[in-house]
């Protein structure tokens, strides 16, 4: 049904409502700040795990994959467009990782990255998560994008199925970033629009992906490998180290196990 409905627009138009929905679970996650003042640190590293479970899995199952049997239809290489693409989507990470100024949930100020800056401790985590809400929100533009080639390899149920998972961990994405914007000492209200805030890069960067892989459709499995290789930069880069800073290392791997089946399940059984 929502397939249908989503098939009346544009590749773009739905980019932009399938990344809207991501922001909008964003929210709702930051939302748990006006019942919550702190969350349980264990809590915490699982949501973080469970998140990185789901953005494993997804850059296979919803951009790899689909990427190797794109090349192989085409007549290419299938392997090139998947190496070359993953590591140059890594590669955009790690640039914007050093130009951004931010700071990771459990850090110390003095251990914040990027080009040094005055902004305060609360800007710099909200800059954190929003650094890697950049991918995803790509990824999700890209998956939309592609399905406009018409190659049977990429398919709208697909890209509804990538948005619904990237929309499930942002859930507890916004609360890691409005519960301890909290403790911080922060408002309850200022601590949730910084939370949402994090997530509004999404749309922004769907809308950019959807738009950039149509104009140019012999590139699509370098699109979508991109997309993969930025994803899988955050989770090592970001989301396992967090989850493991405080030695709840089970905990979070345990996260991160159910993250990854959960999205297998939801690609292989609907996408």
């Amino acid at each position: 049904m929502i397939i249908d409905w989503l098939e009346k627009y544009s590749p773009v138009t739905q980019a932009l409502i399938a990344t809207l929905f991501t922001w909008f679970l964003t929210a709702l996650g930051a939302a748990v700040v006006f019942f919550f003042k702190t969350i349980n640190r264990k809590v915490l590293d699982g949501m973080l795990g469970f998140a990185a479970g789901i953005m494993i899995a997804a850059s296979f199952w919803s951009l790899l994959a689909p990427a190797i049997e794109m090349a192989e239809d085409a007549g290419q290489t299938p392997w090139i467009p998947a190496v070359v693409g993953f590591l140059a989507g890594g590669l955009f990470l790690w640039i914007i990782d050093k130009i951004l100024p931010h700071l990771h949930l459990g850090y110390k100020m003095s251990e914040a990255e990027g080009i040094k800056t005055s902004w305060q401790k609360s800007v710099l985590l909200v800059l954190a998560i929003t650094l890697h809400n950049i991918p995803e929100g790509l990824a999700v533009g890209v998956a939309f994008g592609a399905v406009a080639s018409g190659l049977p390899s990429v398919t709208i149920a697909g890209a509804v199925v990538l948005a619904i998972g990237i929309g499930i961990q942002n859930f507890p994405e916004g609360t890691a970033v409005s519960v301890p914007l909290r403790r911080e000492g922060l408002s309850r209200f200022k601590s949730f629009w910084y939370g949402q805030l994090s997530g509004i890069v999404e749309p922004i960067a769907g809308v950019i992906g959807a738009v950039a892989v149509m104009s140019m459709t012999n590139f699509l499995p370098y699109a979508l490998s991109f997309a993969a290789g930025a994803m899988i930069y955050v989770v090592v880069e970001e989301l396992i180290p967090e989850s493991q800073l405080n030695r709840n290392n089970d905990i979070s791997t345990i996260g991160a196990m159910i993250g990854f089946a959960l999205m297998m399940f939801l690609d292989v059984s609907l996408g």
